[in-house]
């Protein structure tokens, strides 16, 4: 049987997101903690990794990613990977599962797809659905008047990443949430697709196979582009990600726009960039992450079984 795991974030606000996912039969969930967790936090059925469990796991590591921030989820991508996942989800805490969350899994699986050939160096997903005047977090702002969505087949692929999308609160970038606050319901027709042309996708509601487990790190220190950053890299290493219908319903957590555009900025000045640098070696993503994250990743690699 395949071993499922959920890996959800250090919990920010009431946790009843997360206890939504502890119901869940077939899947395990791993909650990482973090300095602001209560103290007395407890599961009915899942694994909680508190700060003093994952001191055990790594100091060192712990000390280059840092506290308080969703980067500590890596940890619980470390635990789940090395009990033997064969796929691990990872969500945040606000998102709320829908009845269908889980019931469709394209992991290791070949599923027929819509195929988007695009003439662009990246591809947007949110585009390509019916709201065509929204664009994902991270995709290049200088790349939204060319998105093109004309071309496309109904194709074979075989997913590493399958990326589920959220009704509410989408995850856009802070230019186009103050610009539209959208609240969205996604047409479940409008899915699944995929690209020919590395694309962003987040870490909110995420599934990940095991093949990736050494590519894939949520880098620290590069504010709002952690889990982009890493999804442009694995894009570009040639694994396949595959967006599928909203699986959840997302109850945004109180956010200030503006420090969020604050922590997006170095995304905005970099990603085409890095797309482009990218597209050309995969490992250029080292010219543009800090030292600390770098030597982040390189352990938490060294510390895979």
């Amino acid at each position: 049987m395949m071993k499922k795991y959920i890996v959800c974030t250090s919990i920010n606000h009431p946790t009843k997101a997360i206890h939504a996912y502890d119901a869940m039969k077939e899947w395990k969930l791993i909650v990482v903690g973090d300095k602001k967790t209560p103290k007395n936090y407890k599961l009915d059925h899942g694994l909680y990794l508190s700060p003093d469990d994952q001191l055990d796991m790594s100091a060192e590591l712990s000390d280059l990613i840092g506290w308080n921030c969703i980067q500590r989820r890596n940890f619980g991508l470390l635990h789940a990977f090395n009990l033997g996942a064969d796929v691990v989800c990872t969500v945040d805490d606000d998102n709320i599962p829908l009845k269908n969350w889980g019931t469709i899994l394209f992991i290791n699986q070949t599923v027929n797809a819509k195929k988007f050939d695009t003439r662009s160096i990246a591809f947007d997903p949110i585009g390509a659905t019916s709201y065509a005047h929204l664009w994902h977090r991270g995709f290049p702002l200088e790349l939204i008047p060319e998105r093109d969505y004309e071309n496309f087949n109904s194709s074979v692929v075989k997913a590493d990443v399958q990326a589920d999308f959220w009704n509410g609160d989408p995850d856009i970038d802070a230019i186009c949430r103050l610009e539209h606050k959208p609240n969205c319901t996604f047409k479940d027709s409008d899915f699944p697709f995929f690209s020919n042309k590395p694309s962003p996708f987040n870490s909110q509601n995420t599934f990940l196979g095991k093949q990736i487990k050494n590519d894939y790190f949520l880098f620290p220190h590069i504010g709002r582009m952690d889990d982009i950053w890493a999804s442009y890299y694995i894009s570009t290493k040639g694994f396949k990600v595959v967006y599928n219908e909203a699986t959840v319903f997302q109850e945004r957590n109180e956010h200030n726009l503006i420090e969020d555009m604050k922590k997006e900025y170095i995304g905005y000045e970099n990603n085409l960039k890095l797309i482009k640098d990218l597209s050309v070696n995969p490992n250029n993503i080292y010219k543009y992450l800090p030292t600390k994250s770098i030597e982040a990743w390189d352990l938490y690699r060294s510390l895979l079984n």
